[in-house]
């Protein structure tokens, strides 16, 4: 089945991250008290959601270049 959004730069270094650290992005929102839906729309760029892509960068020390991809 095609996604309905494809992944921007961003999301795939969150991916990366995620795999790196060995954890899924269920894991990671239940670990950091993150809401599934908005670490999808960081992914997918649905929304900005800048409270959590603050959080999301922190917490994955993603750098700069990661962040505004």
């Amino acid at each position: 089945m095609p996604r309905k959004k494809p992944i921007t730069p961003f999301g795939w270094a969150i991916k990366r991250r995620l795999a790196e650290l060995q954890m899924d992005q269920k894991e990671f929102c239940l670990r950091n008290n993150i809401p599934e839906y908005r670490l999808s729309n960081l992914v997918t760029g649905a929304r900005k959601s800048e409270k959590y892509r603050k959080k999301v960068v922190c917490l994955l020390q993603l750098d700069a270049e990661e962040e505004n991809g």
